[in-house]
């Protein structure tokens, strides 16, 4: 099974760069422009389906449309979110949210960022991944790719 990631990323071009990117590296991408196309993440009142994660990884943008990528990740905490590995990217970071964005136990990229440290951080999730680990099927097909 290949490495499942989730991109939330408003910048049209970053989004489409980032999916085809990481496509060809053979990991299976879902990019959303919004956390409301997301089909498990649209509402807060969504949570993680049984036992099973929607992706091993995600990756989001801080500053998004309709709520800042550090408060997904900690609505998705709180609704039980079982994704372990979670990196939030922005361009104009404070000292107090790189402080929160550790305090969620996401790592952190200064945009613009070095595609080779994202590689590396990420061939360094996937090595933690489990090969038996079972992902919900709620994420699954093209359509909800919307890069």
């Amino acid at each position: 099974m290949r490495p499942r990631v989730l991109i939330f990323e408003d910048n049209d071009i970053l989004r489409s760069a980032l999916q085809y990117i990481l496509s060809e590296r053979g990991y299976d991408v879902f990019t959303f422009s919004d956390f409301k196309g997301c089909p498990v993440y649209e509402s807060v009142s969504h949570t993680c389906p049984a036992d099973h994660a929607c992706a091993d990884i995600i990756i989001s943008d801080v500053n998004m449309p309709t709520k800042t990528g550090l408060e997904f990740i900690k609505e998705r905490q709180q609704k039980g979110c079982k994704v372990k590995y979670r990196a939030l990217m922005s361009g104009d970071w404070t000292d107090s949210g790189l402080k929160y964005a550790q305090e969620l136990g996401c790592h952190v990229f200064q945009k613009p960022f070095d595609l080779r440290k994202m590689f590396k951080w990420l061939e360094d999730c996937v090595k933690l991944i489990n090969p038996e680990r079972k992902l919900s099927d709620l994420i699954t097909t093209s359509d909800f790719r919307d890069g």
